[in-house]
């Protein structure tokens, strides 16, 4: 029954780009899709994305690129009842590909808490997940380093895994004040993680790759006599 569910949930967000376009928006930095999505005036500008409390683990990986699962998670409460992480998987196992699985901390030390490690990032990518974003703490970095192409966007590392338990699954979630939807796309990289809007999510590209040409011809006004005071305002 589960799986119908899934299904269900998953349904009209499934496959919204295609993998052409999906592999062009990993060749884009997150800073450029975050310049070219404000072209487009969806949002203000201080939204969408999250705060520098979150950090990118594996920087050295390319862009990361998927589809949100959400779940809220605690692994500080003692005695708090659990639906099972495997109800999380079965959505995961249904989501639109590829997946980041993104976990909201609702325990009482998000300090202290822990999400996931070795064990569970293992069977997150099994199933299609290339990532994690969650406002609390993960661990077991060197091992997932050595699964390969497998991010973690966190608060921090953590040693100990606490009590940790599955507490919903597919609701809406709030990491560092950016909400996030089942089925939100997500771009990342090492300077942290962002919400491509669907209304411009098949026009990012184009207007990433005008920023870059506007940005160019403004670097390479600097190199010329008054280059840098004709270029006007100069915005990083």
């Amino acid at each position: 029954m589960w799986s119908q569910v899934a299904l269900k949930e998953f349904q009209g967000v499934a496959m919204k780009l295609s993998n052409d376009q999906l592999d062009a928006l990993r060749r884009v930095d997150s800073p450029t899709v975050a310049n070219a999505i404000e072209t487009f005036e969806i949002r203000p500008r201080v939204s969408g994305y999250v705060g520098y409390d979150i950090k990118c683990m594996f920087p050295d990986l390319p862009t990361t690129l998927g589809y949100a699962v959400t779940c809220t998670v605690d692994s500080t409460t003692e005695g708090r009842e659990s639906i099972g992480f495997n109800r999380l998987y079965e959505i995961l196992e249904h989501a639109p590909k590829p997946a980041i699985v993104v976990m909201q901390d609702v325990g009482t030390d998000r300090l202290h808490s822990c999400h996931a490690g070795e064990v569970m990032s293992t069977r997150m990518k099994q199933l299609g997940a290339v990532g994690i974003l969650t406002d609390g703490g993960l661990r077991d970095v060197r091992e997932v380093a050595a699964l390969g192409g497998f991010q973690y966007f966190c608060a921090g590392l953590v040693v100990s895994h606490g009590n940790p338990i599955c507490v919903s699954v597919n609701d809406p979630v709030t990491i560092s004040g950016m909400t996030v939807n089942p089925g939100d796309l997500l771009h990342g990289d090492a300077n942290g993680i962002l919400h491509i809007p669907d209304e411009c999510a098949a026009d990012v590209v184009a207007a990433a790759e005008a920023i870059w040409k506007r940005e160019g011809e403004t670097m390479r006004g600097f190199g010329k006599p008054g280059g840098a005071a004709e270029s006007g305002e100069i915005q990083h």
